[in-house]
């Protein structure tokens, strides 16, 4: 039997995502559910199990030979476990057991969900032949990653680039990482929405009061929604300015939920990160959209694996 596929999961806050991936990063297989992001533990790995009987149901599996694991973090990738912040049931959970256990003892390589969006980016997308990348996704949380020449930088942990937990406000409203003003506490969806509702901003008739409802009302001229949505871009902004200075990249690469609400965040992004960015070597800096959409966490993972089981090493170079 050929062994020429890898299975994949994105793990977040809102959706449990898996797939079957070949070595060109075509998803051949999907299945998907419901993150109980609130309940305990087991309830949270119950509905990982269910996604992977999805997956090893198919005529495929016995063509898979690993599997990769892009994660909401922190993640500890030497340890195996994984502390998603919004997902309080999960503290140090010891998730590669788990699915190595549920899959047949597979090697299992775990990713942050940020790195796993810039290995996508990277090898397919948006941050494609640059050598110095932060990619970003701007969801439910903030996630981040990083290229430093040419090459995927996870760090020792699997958490390098996590730009949603760098402090932009020292003073600002409690995170809960436990640190205050982070950008994700900022610019996240649930936050935007948030911060329009405490400032009285009010739904349509549907009662919509999600991210993409505030971007929709900026759209048609809300000041409020317009405000919400240019505080979380200042906050996106210092938060990649510091990054830049730190690290030298040349391209900041954001998706993600609140990333498709398009030039009601990349306006007042671009205008915030000229303030931000004044350096001579970090003003060329580019901060584009990014193109893997809803698949970028799957084809990330799915490059880990490959990666580190040494197939694709020419095709994926992440």
């Amino acid at each position: 039997m050929q062994t020429d596929l890898v299975a994949a999961l994105d793990m977040g806050g809102t959706k449990i995502a898996g797939a079957l991936v070949d070595g060109d990063g075509t998803i051949l297989v999907r299945a998907q559910r419901p993150t109980p992001a609130q309940e305990d533990g087991d309830t949270v790995m119950a509905a990982v199990e269910e996604v992977l009987k999805a997956l090893t149901a198919s005529p495929l599996w016995p063509r898979v030979y690993a599997v990769g694991i892009g994660s909401a973090g922190p993640v500890d990738a030497s340890a195996g476990t994984v502390s998603p912040v919004n997902v309080p049931g999960w503290r140090d959970y010891p998730l590669v057991d788990r699915v190595r256990a549920a899959t047949g003892n597979l090697p299992v390589e775990l990713i942050g969900d940020g790195v796993a969006i810039t290995a996508a980016e990277h090898w397919q997308g948006a941050a494609r032949g640059h050598d110095n990348a932060l990619c970003m996704v701007v969801s439910t949380g903030v996630g981040g990653g990083l290229v430093l020449g040419g090459r995927l930088h996870p760090g020792p942990t699997g958490n390098a680039g996590h730009i949603g937990h760098i402090s932009v406000d020292l003073d600002g409203d409690p995170c809960p990482c436990g640190a205050r003003g982070c950008v994700e506490r900022i610019a996240s969806g649930p936050n935007i929405a948030r911060r329009a509702l405490e400032n009285g901003w009010l739904p349509g008739p549907d009662g919509d009061t999600s991210a993409a409802a505030v971007a929709a009302a900026a759209r048609a001229g809300d000041p409020v929604a317009v405000a919400s949505f240019d505080r979380a871009a200042q906050a996106l902004a210092a938060g990649i300015a510091a990054t830049a200075t730190l690290v030298e990249i040349d391209i900041a690469v954001i998706g993600g939920g609140v990333g498709k609400a398009g030039d009601v965040l990349f306006t007042p992004l671009r205008r915030a990160l000229a303030r931000y960015a004044t350096l001579s070597f970090v003003q060329r800096l580019q901060v584009v959209p990014a193109q893997m959409g809803t698949d970028a966490g799957l084809v990330g993972a799915a490059a880990a694996a490959l990666v580190k089981a040494g197939a694709g090493a020419g095709a994926v170079r992440v």
